[in-house]
């Protein structure tokens, strides 16, 4: 019987040039990194390069990385960075 692999989803931070901030989540970070520093990955980031990765943290699952990404969307700018500093800080 083959084994199942199961996903390992991630969620992120960028930091783009112009200093905003974008999030999201992958099951491939190295993969997605690149691409958004290839311009290949998403609109908004394409025109702010270069970005760089301020956070990344493991999920449970797709649904608790889902999860976690709207939250942190719904976070203004200045609770964005607490978040970044000390992740733990924010109660999603």
């Amino acid at each position: 019987m083959a084994k199942t692999i199961k996903k390992k989803w991630s969620l992120y931070i960028l930091r783009c040039d112009d200093r905003t901030l974008y999030t999201g989540i992958t099951v491939d970070l190295l993969r997605r990194l690149e691409q958004h520093r290839n311009g290949t990955a998403s609109k908004y980031t394409r025109s702010r390069l270069p970005v760089r990765m301020v956070h990344h943290e493991t999920c449970r699952g797709k649904s608790d990385a889902l999860k976690k990404e709207q939250a942190i969307k719904k976070l203004s700018r200045a609770d964005k960075e607490v978040y970044i500093r000390k992740p733990w800080t924010i109660k999603r």
